[in-house]
Formats: C-alpha cells, sequence, structure tokens
C-alpha cells in the first residue's frame, strides 16, 4: 500500500536567530509545506462531475490539516483516518502506529466514501481499481490527454497494483504518499510502473453483478484458454456480467465448464468457473442471443 520514493524536508530558522523575542519550538514534522499543498490542492481542470471534484474536496481538506500518511491508515470499519501500523519492509513506519492517516487506498476510500455518502471503494488500490463502478478506463499508453479530476491512478502490474491516487487535472494529483510524510500535492509520475486510471461512477450499481473467487486469476480476449490476457484480479472480485456463452471447454480447480461470461467493464472474457454460482448464472443472457457491446 505504501509507496517507496523518500521525500526530504529542511526547515530553515534563521529568522527566529534575528528576533529579539523568544520564539516557540516548532513542531514535529513539516509545519509549512501543508499549507502550501493545501492552496494547491483542488480541480485544476474543468469536467469533473460533481461527485469527483467533492472527492477532491475531501481528500484536499485532509492535507490543508496536515494528516499524515499512516500504513494501513483509513482502513478501519468505517471510512476516515486510522491509526497505522509497522510496515516490517519500511524503516520510516516506526511511528506510524502513533499517527492518525491513511494510507493511499486509504485516503481513496474516504474520499469518495464522502463525495457518494456511502463506502463504495472499500479496499486496497488493487480492489478500486478493478471496481465494477467504473465509467471508464485509461491505460498507461494514453498518458493524462483524457483525464479528468476526480480519476484515480494506479502503479504496479495488472495483477498487483501498490499505490493509487486521485487526479487533479494539469498534471497534479493528491496522494498519501509514504510512511515519514504528510498527505500531498505531487506531479504524476508517469515513468516507471505506472498502469493507467479508472473513472469512478458513483451511482447505484447496474447490470448484473457478480463476484470472483482465485487470486491472479486473467480475464481473455476471446472465451478461449489461449487468447490474448487483458487484466488479472489479485483477488476475489466484484464484476459486472454482460452475457455469457458456451465456448472452450475448462478444467481448473477441480471443475470442468465451458461457460464463459463476458465482462464489458474490461472488455474481456472469463471462464465461469472463476464467478461464484452455479455453472450457467441465473438471470444472465445468452451472448448468441443478446451479443456483447463493444
Amino acid at each position: 500500500m505504501a509507496c517507496r520514493t523518500r521525500v526530504v524536508h529542511t526547515l530553515i530558522a534563521l529568522l527566529a536567530l534575528l528576533l529579539a523575542a523568544p520564539t516557540a519550538t516548532a513542531a514535529a514534522g513539516p509545519p509549512h509545506a501543508p499549507q502550501r499543498d493545501a492552496a494547491a490542492c483542488g480541480a485544476l481542470a474543468t469536467g469533473a462531475s460533481a461527485a469527483a471534484e467533492a472527492a477532491i474536496a475531501a481528500a484536499c481538506a485532509e492535507v490543508a490539516a496536515g494528516t499524515w500518511y499512516t500504513w494501513g491508515g483509513g482502513h478501519g470499519a468505517q471510512p476516515g483516518a486510522t491509526y497505522g501500523q509497522i510496515d516490517p519492509t519500511d524503516p520510516d513506519s516506526a511511528h506510524d502506529p502513533e499517527r492518525l492517516g491513511f494510507d493511499c487506498s486509504g485516503l481513496v476510500r474516504h474520499a469518495y466514501a464522502r463525495a457518494a455518502g456511502s463506502d463504495i471503494l472499500n479496499g486496497t488500490a488493487s480492489t478500486q481499481y478493478y471496481t465494477h463502478r467504473a465509467a471508464n478506463r485509461f491505460t498507461a499508453a494514453q498518458g493524462l490527454a483524457p483525464l479528468l479530476p476526480g480519476d484515480l491512478l494506479a502503479w504496479g502490474r495488472s495483477d498487483d497494483l501498490h499505490h493509487i491516487a486521485i487526479y487533479l487535472g494539469a498534471g497534479k494529483m493528491v496522494e498519501a504518499k509514504e510512511s515519514g510524510t504528510r498527505l500531498m500535492v505531487s506531479d504524476v509520475r508517469l515513468g516507471g510502473d505506472y498502469y493507467g486510471a479508472v473513472r469512478v461512477n458513483t451511482g447505484t450499481a447496474t447490470g448484473h453483478i457478480h463476484r470472483t473467487w482465485g487470486n491472479g486469476v486473467w480475464t481473455k480476449q476471446a472465451p478461449s484458454l489461449g487468447a490474448g490476457r487483458v487484466y488479472a484480479f489479485p483477488g476475489p472480485t466484484t464484476i459486472r456480467v454482460q452475457c455469457q456463452k458456451h465456448a472452450e471447454l475448462v478444467e481448473a480447480e477441480g471443475y470442468s465448464n465451458d461457460v464463459w461470461a463476458y465482462l464489458p467493464d474490461y472488455k474481456a472474457w472469463m471462464t465461469n468457473i472463476y464467478i461464484q454460482g452455479p455453472a450457467w448464472l441465473d438471470g444472465v443472457p445468452d451472448c448468441d442471443t443478446v451479443p456483447p457491446k463493444p
């Protein structure tokens, strides 16, 4: 959940030495950084929905408050800041259990819960990216041009997304970056393992909603094991199924099934073996009768 890039804050106290009156001891952490970030935090382009702008406002309020990054923060029973945990791989997380804050996905969860009025993005970065509430998805190759404020940016691999942030527009994002820092506004990092973005639909979820099981389950370009890979669900994921059809027989996990489901949010197919429910999903139409929409 943490992003590992190190940030060093430098405090300059020269002015205090020039003042005759005594000065108060500086507070722990960078006291002025939150104010500078807060001034730049907001929707920096037009076109965002009212809900996306509300999510940005909720995240920026935490920046203005100087809220800390905490590993595991924001994943309590309800959305909101929580005390963090020690990340055994990161020495900078030693004080996270003492700090009330968010990790990257905890901040996204909190921001969109405020915007939607319900807890619609509970989970890790992978869970949030693979939400069945996606209104649109964008690849890394598309860059920032098609994005709007409020879109979620993700980093990692298809089967292991490790960081997520909220796009502000103008090449900026608001994020909970890493232990030892406060929530911040950053330049979008398109290099490295930037994976892509998703636009969130905060309205009522529609269609035939089901849930997968298993880990690292790939979706395919066609209903066949030999077809090209599209996305891999890292764990159980809520999905929308448009239709299903009989196609190539698959044998896996002790099951045999020739039924494949079309997932419109990914423009991809998935064997029904990895979808919870009967071999032929109840109420889902046959793709041969109701062809999948591109």
